[in-house]
C-alpha cells in the first residue's frame, strides 16, 4: 500500500472515529429515538459543512478525491476541530497545515510585555510570512475586529488584500503592498520547499487579481526600516517610521514598531493611548 493510501485510509478513520463522538445536540439537532448510529450520520456532516453526501461519503471511505482547504476547513468546524486535530486533518490530507495558532502558543511573555510596554507606539510581532503574532491596544485600533479575526486568517498580506477595513487603514495601500510583496518574494527564497508559503500564494492568487498583477512584477526587496501612514477610523491620519527588532531566540520573527515621524502625529498618540 503507497504512502498516499495509507494517509486516506487514517484520514478516513480519523474523520469516523470524530464523527461518531459528537453528538447531535452538540451541534443544534434534535434528538430522536430512532437514531440507531452513535454520534452524528455522514448526511448530517455534509450538511452542515455544506459538503456533498456523496462526496463525503467517499472521503470517509479513503477514495481517491482531493480535498480543498476550504472543504477541510468546513468539516473541522462541523466536527468542532481543536487546532491540533486540525492540524492534523491537513496533514492527513497531504496540505500544508496553518502554524500561526504553534507559534502564537510558542511566543515568549517578555516578547508580549515588551510590545505592550512600547505603547503608545503601535506595535506588533511578526514572523518571515506576515503572519501576525502579537499586537498591543493601540496598535489594534486602528483595524476594527482585529482581535475577532480567526488566528488561522491573522496574516498581514492576506489582509492587506482581502479585508476592506484593513486596506482602508492603510492611506498608502499601492506602496505598501508592493513593499510587502516584494518582502514576502524574497523571504520565500529560503522556503522555497515550505508548502505553507506556496499555499498563502495560491490562495492570494484566487482572491485577487491585485495581488497577483503585484506578484507577477517578481520585485524583491530586503527587510528594511521605512515610513507609512495609518488612516486610524476615529482619529484621521498618523505618519509613522517603523522599525525591525529582531528576536534572539527566533531569528525569522521580529517586533515592527510605529514611531511617529513628526510631532502632531506624536501628540495625537498620546491622545489616543490614553482613550484605548
Amino acid at each position: 500500500m503507497s504512502s498516499s493510501e495509507l494517509r486516506r485510509r487514517e484520514l478516513g478513520a480519523f474523520l469516523r472515529n470524530r464523527r461518531e463522538r459528537l453528538q447531535p445536540e452538540q451541534v443544534g439537532l434534535p434528538l430522536s429515538r430512532r437514531r440507531r448510529t452513535p454520534g452524528l450520520r455522514r448526511e448530517e456532516v455534509a450538511q452542515i459543512a455544506g459538503v456533498g453526501v456523496t462526496w463525503y461519503t467517499w472521503l470517509e471511505q479513503a477514495r481517491e478525491i482531493n480535498a480543498s482547504p476550504q472543504v477541510l476547513d468546513a468539516i473541522a468546524r462541523t466536527l468542532q476541530f481543536d487546532s491540533h486535530e486540525h492540524a492534523h486533518l491537513f496533514t492527513l490530507a497531504g496540505l500544508p497545515t496553518t502554524s500561526i495558532a504553534d507559534e502564537c502558543d510558542q511566543m515568549p511573555p517578555a516578547a508580549q510585555i515588551l510590545v505592550e510596554r512600547l505603547e503608545p507606539y503601535p506595535a506588533v510581532v511578526l514572523n518571515a510570512r506576515w503572519d501576525l503574532l502579537a499586537f498591543n491596544r493601540v496598535n489594534a485600533s486602528f483595524f476594527p475586529n482585529l482581535e475577532a479575526i480567526p488566528l488561522e486568517e491573522r496574516n498581514c498580506l492576506w489582509l492587506a488584500f482581502t479585508d476592506p477595513e484593513w486596506r482602508q487603514a492603510v492611506v498608502d495601500w499601492d506602496d505598501s503592498v508592493r513593499r510587502m510583496v516584494a518582502e514576502y518574494r524574497s523571504a520565500m527564497a529560503e522556503h522555497i520547499d515550505d508548502p505553507a508559503w506556496q499555499s498563502l500564494v495560491d490562495r492570494l492568487h484566487d482572491a485577487s487579481p491585485e495581488f497577483t498583477a503585484v506578484w507577477e512584477r517578481h520585485d524583491v526587496v530586503r527587510v528594511t526600516p521605512a515610513s507609512k501612514q495609518l488612516r486610524h477610523p476615529t482619529a484621521g491620519v498618523f505618519s509613522f517610521v517603523y522599525t525591525n527588532l529582531w528576536l534572539d531566540h527566533r531569528p525569522n520573527a521580529r517586533i515592527v514598531v510605529l514611531t511617529p515621524s513628526d510631532t502632531r502625529t506624536a501628540e495625537r498618540l498620546q491622545t489616543l493611548y490614553r482613550s484605548s
